[in-house]
């Protein structure tokens, strides 16, 4: 089984809109991520899963549509301060490989939990628009891998 974290690609100031949605950089990002994804990643996630804030919502669907469309729902848990503890609980009875789009702290206290065992611990450095798989075996989570814009630009031309 295996769990795509993603953080949410780059969104607007709260200055510039309040709803905070994808900016245009952020939607370039998530548009090359989630193509490049859909042509080599196999298999692809069967449900993909969204904090319910506006750029969490447009990523995952770019993500949906890049990968011909697949479910694509709101669920709670995934706000930026909630408790990684119960999708890590969660995703012990979960069969299918899911993508779980959503904020930073959460993603990397998310990650920290599956696969030190500690939330607090930056097992993993998330990037705007950028994706980790991580792969249940046996009884715990390795990273099988990380992706993110910085593959496309570059370090020193990527915007943060």
């Amino acid at each position: 089984m295996r769990v795509y974290l993603v953080q949410h690609g780059l969104a607007k100031d709260e200055s510039e809109d309040r709803a905070r949605p994808l900016s245009g950089q952020g939607r370039e990002d998530v548009t090359r991520t989630a193509g490049f994804l859909s042509l080599f990643e196999k298999p692809k996630p069967m449900r993909m899963m969204h904090s319910g804030k506006l750029r969490a919502e447009q990523t995952a669907a770019m993500f949906s549509e890049a990968w011909g469309g697949m479910p694509v729902e709101k669920r709670d848990g995934l706000a930026p301060n909630d408790d990684p503890a119960i999708w890590s609980a969660d995703l012990q009875t979960v069969r299918e490989d899911v993508m779980l789009v959503g904020h930073l702290p959460y993603m990397q206290r998310l990650a920290g939990l599956l696969l030190c065992g500690d939330a607090e611990r930056e097992a993993v450095h998330f990037r705007n628009g950028g994706v980790v798989c991580l792969e249940k075996r046996g009884s715990g989570w390795t990273i099988l891998w990380q992706i993110n814009p910085t593959l496309f630009y570059g370090e020193d031309t990527f915007k943060f």
